[in-house]
């Protein structure tokens, strides 16, 4: 028992789990033919909404944030290991007093999972569209028709070299692989979640999003970060980007991030949507000059 077990009731008059409140873990896979399954846990007799479907997780503790406390809820009731998965977005439910988080998350394979405690009676990657014909827990039910259209990663391209120019660092066209490696450790701040993806309309309270960052000429020698995926272009940087757009995949959404016009025609052409350097050095807390 931790310090969040317990009973409370929000101030909308709902009793509730959770005295810290409580959030779910979604786990989903998409798969090479493009079925999604998403993992869903049969709830235990002996709790609340016995024998339906729904997320794992349970009751926050103090000290947790929900995403740490829906990835600990679910590794408490069955075997599913989240150490290979991605954080997606997570969408917050506010009651007043008491509020429930749903994490999403991708995951590269469908492992077996099962069920550890008694709160499982067992645990299935279901296709989404086989959801709705379950019997589902009746929170999970409430919000499942939004989560299913949250299954997808954005992905974030940035134009270095224009961006870069924007922020008017001084003397950044000496050191161009400098300005750019200094760029790439700020946009770290991104992998931390982001409240709103102009043109990239996300079902999220906060996203995630997969940061690339596009590079050309002397900035080809800096390397990837653990948080930023540094693209060396072989040739013309606009080019370049354009065919990561094209490139993404279906369960991806690409956001790039330029204040050129020619390449913005080209990236809506190719499927992207597109926001200048402006909204993104505003989360950076840099200028834009």
């Amino acid at each position: 028992m931790g310090d969040g077990d317990g009973w409370t009731r929000c101030e909308q008059g709902h009793k509730h789990w959770g005295r810290f409140g409580a959030s779910g873990l979604l786990p989903y896979h998409r798969g090479p033919d493009g079925v999604v399954h998403v993992l869903l846990q049969k709830r235990g007799a002996f709790g609340p909404g016995g024998g339906t479907w729904g997320m794992f997780g349970g009751a926050n503790h103090s000290h947790e944030d929900p995403i740490t406390g829906a990835i600990r809820e679910t590794g408490e009731e069955s075997t599913f290991d989240a150490s290979d998965a991605d954080l997606i977005g997570t969408r917050t439910e506010d009651h007043g007093n008491w509020s429930f988080t749903s994490v999403v998350m991708s995951v590269p394979e469908m492992t077996a999972v099962r069920g550890v405690s008694f709160e499982t009676r067992r645990a299935a990657w279901v296709p989404v569209d086989k959801v709705e014909a379950l019997k589902l827990f009746a929170p999970f039910a409430g919000t499942w028709p939004v989560l299913r259209e949250a299954l997808f990663e954005v992905v974030l391209i940035v134009d270095a070299a224009n961006v870069v120019g924007a922020r008017a660092e001084h003397g950044w066209w000496r050191d161009r692989a400098g300005a750019n490696a200094r760029l790439r450790d700020d946009l770290a701040v991104i992998a931390e979640g982001v409240t709103d993806l102009p043109g990239v309309p996300v079902p999220y309270d906060t996203a995630y999003p997969a940061i690339v960052q596009a590079v050309e000429g002397a900035a080809r020698s800096v390397s990837s970060s653990d948080w930023v995926e540094v693209s060396p272009a072989p040739g013309s940087g606009d080019d370049h980007i354009v065919e990561l757009v094209a490139g993404t995949g279906p369960g991806e959404k690409a956001l790039v991030i330029t204040a050129d016009r020619e390449l913005k025609t080209r990236v809506a052409a190719a499927g992207g949507a597109v926001a200048g350097p402006r909204w993104l050095l505003g989360r950076l807390g840099a200028r834009s000059g």
